[in-house]
């Protein structure tokens, strides 16, 4: 059995254990056993990373030195590509990332995002020329100075959590700001590994900081209610967004963050590979297990019945080829806790209960292993007002909803509390249309890639606010100070 090293916190520049050296066992979702173990942060802890970071904003020349930090960053980035193989060690045993999409989204994608992140840093305006302008009788010149905000407090989610990592902890260190990392309990080592790294690159003490707990409110509340962390950049779920809100209220903390998402594929009568576009919707990747994964598969009543069709044939020929966590080529593992499995079981009861069709799986499937596995799922015959055309599973549970016409297609995938992807399949011109007005962070035309590390990412509505990636993902962690001064008399009127 695989054991993973010990996850330790990362303050003030030094790894260790927890005060009172407390732990907490790290669970492998493919077996439900024990694979390592990890500090369990006290509030002492964290209380001592806040003031590490922010001592470190407040009294070193880390947000002003640009050549310092670009290349301690790319010092960093060739050390996250020496480990390599832990990383994926950590997305598999940890997150219960398949061996095939290991190389995919879990590793390949977070680093080349970073990549990503170092290649438009350039693009950033840090000082905007807003030219001359009269006024009480002098001639006045303008500049805005792009200043990093602060301290950071970054709140990341366990599905790709290297992913979300490198997303805000980069962005926000490239921008000039000190960070606080707080990882999900599930996935602390894949945050630990960031302290290691952090500490192996030479990072000055309290630019970085890494903190973790069993309690997976205890870490994150600290920062998102303490005065010296001036902003939380989160990603989960929409609940916990709204709370961040309402308790970094007092404080007018600046919240970043990256929420849920009920997305819409809505599929033409007039698809080009309509066939091809249906069928590769089956949500089997990662076991569905992603804020931005289409999980609502709009079909026109026209085509409905080939759909369902081109459906049972798409999971047929997926089959039983998941679940093997020694095959590289399965893209599909467990869920990644028995509560998520759980979970995502209740809402397939729950679709029965509302009257959808069951089209395939449905099941738990325990002869997989002693993990939390449950087997691809289709509803059909789903109506948008029932609870899991709305509600996020984040499971292999796609659901599919017919439509009349294009107005039609596009009032129900904009029915929706969500708004961070989806795509639509058809002609041109025709699909671009929909497109626009689906109210939505990012939208796929024609299985376009429109998620990647160069251009921004993020939500409308309960998906969140703000952008992560790309230029706009890096100046989401500074702020605009206006200098203004005079140059010489206006003209007389």
């Amino acid at each position: 059995m695989t054991t993973l090293p010990d996850a330790k916190l990362y303050i003030d520049g030094k790894l260790r254990d927890a005060t009172g050296g407390g732990t907490f066992d790290v669970i492998s979702p493919w077996t439900g056993e024990t694979v390592g173990k990890a500090a369990d942060a006290t509030a002492e802890d964290v209380n001592a990373a806040i003031a590490a970071a922010r001592r470190a904003f407040d009294t070193t020349d880390w947000s002003t030195n640009t050549e310092k930090r670009v290349a301690l960053v790319k010092k960093y980035r060739e050390l996250f590509e020496a480990n390599r193989a832990r990383l994926g060690d950590l997305a598999v045993h940890e997150a219960g990332a398949a061996l095939g999409a290991v190389n995919k989204a879990h590793v390949d994608m977070a680093l080349d995002g970073w990549d990503d992140y170092m290649a438009v840093f350039d693009k950033i305006d840090w000082e905007v020329d807003y030219g001359e302008k009269p006024a009480f009788g002098m001639i006045h010149k303008r500049l805005g100075l792009r200043e990093a905000i602060g301290v950071v407090g970054a709140i990341t989610p366990w599905n790709v959590p290297l992913y979300v990592n490198i997303g805000k902890v980069v962005a926000a260190l490239l921008a000039g700001c000190t960070v606080i990392l707080k990882p999900a309990p599930d996935t602390p080592g894949m945050g630990a590994i960031f302290g290691e790294l952090a500490k192996e690159a030479g990072f000055p003490d309290g630019v970085f900081n890494v903190v973790f707990g069993a309690d997976p409110a205890l870490a994150g509340e600290m920062l998102v209610t303490d005065p010296r962390v001036d902003l939380i950049s989160f990603t989960g779920s929409t609940g916990v967004g709204k709370r961040i809100m309402e308790q970094g209220a007092p404080t007018l903390k600046r919240v970043f963050l990256e929420l849920g998402g009920k997305s819409a594929k809505i599929v033409l009568d007039d698809a080009p590979n309509f066939a091809m576009d249906v069928g590769m919707t089956i949500l089997v990747f990662h076991a569905g297990q992603g804020c931005a994964v289409q999980s609502r598969l709009l079909v026109p009543k026209s085509r409905y019945e080939e759909a369902k069709m081109i459906l049972q044939g798409a999971y047929g020929q997926f089959g039983d080829n998941w679940g093997d966590v020694s095959n590289p080529a399965h893209i599909m593992g467990p869920v990644v806790s028995k509560r998520q499995m759980e979970r995502v079981k209740g809402y397939i009861d729950l679709g029965k209960e509302e009257g959808a069709t069951l089209l395939v799986g449905g099941n738990i499937r325990p002869d997989k292993g002693g993990g939390y596995f449950v087997e691809p799922t289709c509803f059909v015959d789903v109506t948008n007002d029932m609870r899991i055309a709305q509600e996020e599973i984040f499971g292999p549970v796609l659901v599919v909803i017919p439509y009349e016409d294009d107005e039609d297609a596009i009032r129900i995938a904009n029915e929706s509390s969500y708004g961070l992807s989806g795509g639509v399949s058809g002609s041109h011109d025709r699909a671009m249309a929909v497109a626009r007005r689906i109210k939505t962070g990012s939208m796929s035309v024609n299985n376009g890639m429109c998620i990647a590390g160069d251009i921004p990412f993020g939500g409308f509505k309960a998906s969140g606010m703000g952008r992560e990636w790309g230029v706009e993902g890096i100046e989401e962690y500074t702020d605009i100070k206006m200098v203004a001064w005079p140059v010489g008399m206006a003209e007389p009127a």
